[in-house]
């Protein structure tokens, strides 16, 4: 059923999460949650990247999401520290308002024989959505019929995205048929589905897709956050919760009869993202939803302007 889509108590698909914000002309460590990885996590601080330098401004340069899964031999530059933490891929997502770069999401996973997810990115090649790359730990079938699969608009997750440009949360996906891969995601074990537009300056589509499994959820909660004015009026910024998903609460948006959950700015974590208009990686603190030690919140900005925040909670 929907409401158990993500595990409660499984250990997640992501293990570390950070923002890197421009600073001159480097990108700086805003703030990241990296667990018990505290030699990593000093690696980081001590960090600072050059546009096309490192992973961070290698998706800084390209303008485009970027998945490494090998860090030997790359331009990769804290791989002995990654090692050490058993990290072993890695995916950086850049957040760009218009042509300016707002801030670089970077997740970073660790390979063993069962954990199972995807991190994928999409791209338009010639009219229809192609895998850019992915990142899919053990689901090896998964991601041979990702590699050869292609998404009209409108058509499956990515497709769906790409048509309607904004976010979409998909569930059941081993069984439902709006999702054309299903019978192979059933196979890997991956349940939930969140598909999002990733703008770029050059005007490429790209689609980012977070496909979770039961084992190791990508995450525990998810939730889609519309900020557009036309949605909530022209006044003080704010965002209402258009979709959501949690195992422990089951469905967390609201009827058409009932009052929307709605932020403004500054209100809690995700207010902090309307106010800024920068990615949140929070972990610990007394503001995050109870229950949950991680919160990851991506803002999408459309034509200059924040229009919608993805949020996961691990």
């Amino acid at each position: 059923m929907m409401d158990t889509a993500i595990d409660t108590t499984a250990r997640t698909f992501i293990e570390v999460a950070e923002i890197w914000v421009p600073e001159g002309d480097r990108l700086v460590l805003g703030e990241g949650h990296y667990g018990a990885l505290d030699t990593f996590a000093e690696a980081s601080r001590r960090e600072s990247f050059a546009k096309g330098e490192g992973l961070p401004g290698k998706a800084w340069a390209e303008g485009r999401p970027v998945v490494l899964k090998a860090f030997d031999g790359s331009y990769f530059k804290r791989t002995e520290a990654a090692k050490e933490a058993g990290l072993t891929a890695a995916v950086a997502v850049p957040v760009f308002s218009g042509k300016t770069l707002k801030a670089v999401l970077v997740v970073f996973c660790a390979d063993d024989e069962v954990r199972t997810g995807a991190i994928e990115v999409w791209k338009d090649d010639d009219g229809v959505l192609v895998l850019d790359d992915g990142y899919y730990g053990a689901a090896k079938h998964f991601e041979w019929v990702s590699q050869h699969t292609q998404f009209p608009r409108g058509q499956g997750l990515p497709g769906g995205v790409w048509a309607s440009k904004t976010p979409i949360l998909m569930r059941d996906l081993g069984s439902g048929y709006r999702f054309i891969r299903a019978e192979s995601a059933g196979k890997a074990g991956l349940t939930t589905g969140i598909g999002m537009p990733i703008p770029v300056p050059g005007g490429e589509t790209y689609v980012l897709a977070l496909l979770s499994a039961l084992g190791t959820p990508i995450a525990r909660r998810f939730e889609l956050w519309d900020a557009r004015s036309a949605r909530v009026g022209k006044g003080e910024p704010a965002a209402v919760l258009v979709d959501g998903i949690c195992a422990r609460e089951g469905k967390l948006w609201v009827g058409e009869t009932e009052d929307p959950r709605r932020v403004t700015a500054w209100q809690g974590v995700i207010g902090r993202v309307l106010g800024t208009g920068l990615p949140v990686v929070e972990a610990g603190t007394p503001g995050l939803t109870a229950g949950y030690d991680t919160l990851i919140a991506l803002p999408i900005h459309m034509d200059g302007e924040l229009a919608h925040i993805v949020a996961w909670y691990c």
